[in-house]
């Protein structure tokens, strides 16, 4: 099931890549034509946008499961685990709620739109708000997880503070141990 679910993310961070080269090409592309020979077109822009909602949307899915997405800590850190975990579960029963009002938003509105065609390239208005649906079906299974993890006592007290502190912070961490290991073993090698 592993292995499906990193095929999902791995599928996702390939259409990230397709959406944000597909969008350098045309726009830059269009430049090009524009300054140097007195052209345009007027689809690019049109597509250009289609993928940045699309990239968008992708990449919220992708960093909402690696939890990337900004957090703040400061009250959830100092809870006793039983605190921890009464806040992570409101959070997370929020979340399938408000995920659940985008879904149910997004369904009617590629709905609706589903035979209205864009400006430029004459593409179906759905495809726009068909993201949507893509990414609360894709985020309400990761909180389903989570919640599952949580009622079944798979998540550790750790993982109930869902915020990671940054990159650097995280390196900083690394080395303060590595110092501290360091001093250590000197200190007994000198002992000796």
């Amino acid at each position: 099931m592993q292995k499906i679910v990193d095929g999902y993310f791995h599928v996702l961070k390939i259409a990230i890549v397709a959406c944000l080269a597909g969008m350098v090409i045309m726009v830059f592309g269009n430049v090009v034509l524009r300054y140097a020979f007195n052209l345009g077109l007027t689809v690019s822009e049109e597509l250009s946008r289609f993928l940045f909602v699309w990239l968008t949307f992708l990449g919220a899915i992708v960093a909402f499961r690696e939890r990337g997405h900004l957090g703040v800590d400061m009250l959830v850190s100092r809870l006793s685990p039983a605190g921890k975990k009464g806040c992570l579960i409101a959070s997370e029963l929020l979340m399938l709620w408000v995920t659940w009002l985008f879904l149910k938003g997004s369904w009617e509105q590629t709905i609706i739109n589903l035979d209205v065609k864009s400006p430029s390239a004459g593409l179906s208005m759905g495809l726009i708000y068909g993201i949507g649906i893509v990414f609360s079906v894709s985020v309400g299974i990761i909180i389903l997880h989570d919640l599952f993890r949580i009622f079944t006592g798979r998540m550790s007290v750790d993982e109930m503070v869902m915020v990671r502190e940054s990159e650097e912070l995280e390196e900083v961490e690394e080395l303060k141990h590595e110092m501290a290991a360091h001093d250590a073993a000197a200190a007994e090698t000198k002992s000796r």
